[in-house]
């Protein structure tokens, strides 16, 4: 059985300023290398990252889903058209564990199952081995090539096992303390989602609500709140996007309200000046 792997690199980063998570060293290996080399140790053979080139002595393909920052299904659906296994892997390039984590997915999936991810209590979609075929069918019933889908609306229609994990194989580095935690300090007071649970939660929001899986543009809200608490305050993130909201109700709700009411609150974030 032949398997090849998509490791996700692509991300905004915006819980840590935009820094280039993959490019992070813990333990003397950058992230993205220690994804390489947990897919390579499984036997992945083609490895496709979805990101910008980040480095250009890898014996990796580069892909970009467009337009970029889709999010992680709008990644994978780029990266499956340069795929020719049976099987993929598929990793975030944000696991310092990535090795480990690995590891604990099977050699070859059972005959009556789509994939198989890690479960620590909640289903790890971007640690897991997948039919590509089956990846490839979910996906060509997304609209916009899964741009701003959740995972769940990916693979929530396929036969995913779940293999059980300790949480802390499946720690991931999604902020300042989070790498501060991997490289053996202290973690300070922190409250954060991995993009995996907020993608749960706009899901959920959506059921809720009556709302359309594009109703909520987690990519553009995400970086409304890093312009907003960068340019003015970070309490005046949420304020914000609760205003962005209003405007865009009032002018139609359409997809390009929302944009334009993101940009004219970006916009003045940028110029603010709070002497």
């Amino acid at each position: 059985m032949s398997v090849d792997a998509i490791l996700l690199a692509g991300g905004r980063a915006s819980r840590v300023d935009g820094a280039t998570k993959p490019l992070f060293e813990v333990h003397g290996i950058t992230l993205l290398d220690a994804a390489i080399g947990a897919v390579r140790s499984r036997g992945a053979q083609r490895i496709v990252v979805a990101a910008p080139a980040l480095a250009d002595d890898l014996d990796v393909e580069w892909v970009r889903e467009d337009p970029p920052f889709g999010g992680p299904v709008a990644a994978i659906v780029a990266a499956l058209t340069r795929l020719r296994a049976d099987e993929v892997f598929v990793l975030a390039c944000d696991l310092p564990t990535a090795r480990a984590a690995v590891g604990l997915l099977p050699d070859e999936l059972a005959p009556d199952i789509d994939g198989a991810c890690l479960d620590d209590g909640r289903r790890q979609w971007l640690i897991g081995r997948y039919r590509a075929a089956a990846l490839r069918e979910a996906a060509s019933g997304l609209p916009e090539k899964g741009r701003d889908a959740s995972m769940r609306a990916l693979l929530g229609g396929l036969r995913i096992a779940a293999i059980a994990a300790d949480a802390s194989l499946t720690r991931d580095i999604d902020t300042w303390d989070d790498l501060r935690v991997a490289r053996g300090g202290a973690m300070t007071d922190s409250r954060t989602l991995p993009p995996e649970a907020l993608n749960d939660w706009s899901a959920a929001l959506a059921e809720r609500f009556g709302l359309a899986e594009g109703d909520i543009p987690i990519s553009l809200i995400l970086d409304l709140a890093r312009d907003v608490a960068n340019g003015v305050a970070r309490p005046a993130a949420p304020l914000s996007a609760f205003v962005a909201g209003l405007v865009a109700g009032r002018a139609g709700v359409s997809p390009a309200d929302t944009e334009a009411a993101v940009a004219a609150v970006v916009e003045m974030a940028r110029g603010w000046k709070n002497d």
